[in-house]
């Protein structure tokens, strides 16, 4: 009798693709806000509004593991997808008067995903118990952040940081148990939306504004495309199939909470690292043989000591060492966040390309994804 093979993994669809769209220009609304106005209170703002497009984005991401979107009740997406541009319009805005709009796109996004997760999510009884758990906390969330956006003063901020962590903490609080993971869609789904920052980082080299191109200028976003190529070379050389491959090992619940782990909260300073980089990419452009701004230069290196933390994190969570050179190109990066403030923005840029780069050639694929313990 011959063996029935194993249906195909779903690969991520056109209908995500488009979804990911306002997540681009939610992204870039992060980098203009920060840019145009750099105080150290901005980035902060600018993270935890990251922290919530980011929650959104990874509720979609598990809900489209789960949902064929061949179906046409998966159209409902392209409703959340309205919704969200609502919250990505109104980033810039979002700690003042915007702050109900933002909140408001967001409430119903998660609304939209409880409701087609529990409809049309696979194994109706486990996957509609899972999310239901979910609900306090995910919309819980939500209602915090609409009545931040309703007051004034020290409650704003305590409500932001409230509303932030109850999400975050849900999926620790309840558990994981139910929700199916399909390993090689949920990778490709973060592998594209880690490309997608970094090419929102491609933009802000593009977008330095009216300036002469001679050959300081060319050299400069010569050296920070080297950046960039190394921050792609370091994930997708080196970590993106191992990720995928130690979730495939994984099985049951235990699968489950690796996805979670990896994907949903170690990708968070990935992602948030590149976002942060954009804004001193921008800066670095326009000033180059100027000393970075404080909050320029902490953006610039802390945006890629955080994308290195995380591989570093993320390696140690699927049970690898994060190796000497990332541990290495962490350091330097770290340390750039001081200097930054007193060398000139290309330098600061010429280092980072340079640890990063260092990194990605010293390290080679390895061929085992778990390193043996015996």
């Amino acid at each position: 009798m011959e063996a029935i093979d194993a249906p195909p993994e779903p690969r991520v669809s056109p209908l995500e693709l488009f979804f990911d769209l306002v997540f681009v220009f939610g992204f870039t609304q992060i980098t203009g806000t920060i840019t145009e106005g750099p105080t150290a209170a901005n980035l902060g703002r600018g993270a935890l509004i990251f922290l919530v497009l980011w929650w959104a984005w990874g509720s979609y991401a598990w809900l489209t593991n789960a949902v064929p979107m061949s179906a046409k009740l998966a159209r409902v997406v392209l409703c959340a997808s309205a919704a969200m541009l609502v919250t990505a319009l109104a980033v810039p805005t979002a700690w003042e008067d915007g702050g109900v709009a933002f909140a408001l796109g967001f409430l119903l996004v998660m609304v939209l995903h409880t409701v087609l997760f529990a409809v049309a999510g696979e194994n109706p009884e486990t996957t509609r118990a899972a999310i239901l758990r979910l609900v306090p906390t995910n919309i819980g969330a939500a209602l915090l952040l609409v009545v931040a956006g309703m007051v004034e003063g020290t409650a704003r901020p305590v409500l932001w940081v409230a509303a932030v962590a109850i999400s975050y903490a849900g999926p620790y609080l309840t558990g994981v148990a139910g929700f199916g993971v399909h390993p090689a869609h949920l990778a490709e789904r973060h592998g594209l939306i880690v490309i997608i920052a970094l090419g929102e980082s491609v933009v802000a080299i593009g977008s330095a504004g009216d300036i002469s191109v001679d050959w300081g200028l060319a050299g400069t976003a010569l050296i920070i495309m080297g950046l960039l190529v190394g921050l792609w070379w370091v994930y997708f050389d080196h970590e993106a199939e191992e990720d995928e491959a130690a979730l495939t090992a994984a099985e049951g619940v235990d699968q489950a909470r690796m996805a979670r782990d990896v994907y949903s909260y170690l990708h968070v300073p990935l992602v948030l690292g590149v976002v942060f980089a954009a804004v001193g990419i921008h800066e670095a452009l326009l000033h180059r043989r100027e000393p970075l701004d404080p909050v320029f230069a902490a953006a610039f290196a802390g945006g890629v000591a955080l994308y290195l933390g995380a591989l570093a994190g993320i390696r140690l969570r699927r049970g690898s060492r994060p190796g000497n050179p990332c541990l290495a190109a962490l350091v330097v990066a770290l340390a750039m966040i001081p200097l930054g403030r007193e060398i000139e923005a290309v330098a600061s840029a010429a280092v980072l390309a340079a640890a990063v780069l260092a990194l990605a050639f010293a390290e080679r694929p390895r061929s085992g994804v778990l390193e043996s313990s015996s």
